[in-house]
């Protein structure tokens, strides 16, 4: 971690831990609803002779291996080096006066042990949540991935993370860093953040709101224009599969709590606000645990199931949500979201198929991210004509809800030329109509080559311009 929130580009590696983070947050109820005897003490647990038969029986089984980098990707790989602060005395030029004062904070995977998988990739922040002490103890990698395989290999080895530790997985802690009440925090999908010191960036603990919340957070959480509450939403693979809330301004009470009563577990990145409303996506890629022990996958896309999004005043009820049906689609990642008369609009990053979970198991993953990120042609304003293999670049999308009538209009935003993702406005802005974002752009050549999303520039899309003839210009 190095030392204001910023989404980094991922990589095959974090892409892949981001779908670790899921099967985590989403089978550990799993395990709890089963009733099995295993709310163990893990200090007391190392030390019991099961325990140890168990860490024997995984040694004699599973073996960690080498995960060689291409070339490509090298500038992916784990770092060894964690140094104090540095002061910098070499500057050209001057500082402006007014120049305002701020703070530069990013996370991303490093694993303490390198990458070494057994059947999967392995990886973890240094943010030293519980399961980074307990590998650090240990002195070696313990945590089995599990996120390559049949049913029957993700289940084995959940059930002996959650045998031996406490844990189903590892918490990473690596997608994104939030700041509330002058606090910072680093966040992943599969557990609750971890706060951090600003100038140390040392762990200082999890932030759980005085322990009125035990479910998982979105990376992505948004604060409410106007009052400075923090809304925010965490999902699971079972019920309750969805949970929004609403966080005080000092950060110390839980305000406000909803199960959105979903009928299937979804997987859902983000949560959008407009000053009066809170905004949810319903995307068909789902998380089943019966379709994981029947032999399927723990998550899949589903494009053929339908999309909707659901409109719920701050602190309203389930019964208080308007959904709306949109087009089949996936979208990870929310522009902003405001109100225009009756109408609700909403931006996105919208692809016609999910990046997550990969290809099916026994495919090559790199010859699958190849093939996905070949480059292709621009076909006009219509993105849904796309060809299969252009299906997962997300582009700039835009619905509008009518609250009154419940009608929906949908657009892109841009051309379909390149892809454009990881939005980010003046946050000042959020749930307040704005001008322009910044996004990362795709660049499609080396992300075929190298086998993993690599973006080459940054757009700045104005919203009241909009040009579908988009185009890259290289500074």
């Amino acid at each position: 971690m190095c030392a204001a929130p910023f989404r980094s580009p991922p990589s095959q590696q974090s892409l892949i831990q981001h779908f670790n983070s899921i099967l985590s947050s989403g089978f550990k109820p799993f395990l709890t609803s089963l009733r099995l005897p295993l709310q163990m003490d893990v200090s007391k647990t190392i030390k019991n002779a099961s325990t140890k038969l168990l860490n024997a029986f995984v040694d004699s089984v599973f073996e960690f291996v080498d995960q060689p980098f291409l070339p490509s990707q090298s500038n992916f790989a784990p770092v060894n080096e964690l140094r104090e602060a540095v002061t910098v005395t070499s500057i050209e030029g001057e500082i402006p006066d007014d120049f305002p004062e701020g703070i530069y904070i990013r996370n991303g995977t490093n694993p303490l042990y390198g990458v070494k998988p057994t059947k999967s990739l392995l990886g973890r922040s240094n943010t030293e949540c519980k399961t980074f002490k307990i590998e650090k103890q240990l002195n070696k990698r313990s945590f089995l991935p599990a996120v390559e395989g049949d049913s029957l290999s993700v289940l084995s080895a959940y059930l002996l993370n959650w045998l031996r530790f406490g844990e189903v997985n590892k918490l990473y802690s690596n997608t994104s860093v939030i700041e509330h009440s002058g606090k910072f925090y680093a966040i992943a999908e599969n557990g609750l953040p971890q706060e951090i010191d600003s100038f140390t960036l040392e762990t200082l603990g999890t932030w759980d709101v005085n322990e009125a919340r035990s479910q998982p957070f979105t990376s992505h959480p948004k604060r409410a224009p106007g009052t400075s509450e923090l809304v925010i939403m965490g999902f699971q693979a079972t019920k309750p599969f969805v949970e929004v809330g609403v966080v005080s301004t000092g950060g110390k009470k839980l305000l406000h709590k909803v199960d959105l009563k979903l009928n299937r577990g979804i997987v859902s990145s983000e949560i959008g606000v407009t000053e009066s409303y809170t905004v949810f996506l319903d995307c068909p890629i789902s998380t089943d645990i019966n379709r994981l022990v029947q032999g399927g996958p723990l998550i899949k896309f589903k494009k053929d199931e339908y999309a909707r999004i659901g409109i719920m005043p701050r602190y309203g009820d389930v019964d208080s949500i308007k959904w709306f049906d949109v087009k089949p689609n996936c979208t990870y990642h929310i522009i902003n979201c405001f109100e225009d008369g009756n109408e609700i609009v909403v931006w996105g990053c919208r692809a016609l198929e999910s990046i997550i979970p990969g290809p099916d198991f026994g495919k090559n993953i790199f010859e699958w991210f190849s093939s996905k990120f070949r480059p292709i042609g621009s076909v006009g304003q219509s993105g849904d004509a796309v060809t299969e293999d252009a299906l997962i670049f997300s582009r700039p999308y835009e619905w509008r809800l009518d609250m009154h009538t419940g009608d929906v209009k949908e657009r892109n935003l841009t051309g379909t030329e390149f892809g454009l993702d990881f939005p980010i406005i003046n946050e000042a802005l959020t749930g307040l109509k704005n001008k322009c974002s910044y996004m990362q752009v795709v660049d499609s050549i080396a992300s075929s080559a190298a086998g993993m999303p690599t973006y080459g520039g940054l757009a700045r899309l104005y919203f009241e311009e909009l040009n579908h003839e988009f185009s890259l210009r290289k500074g």
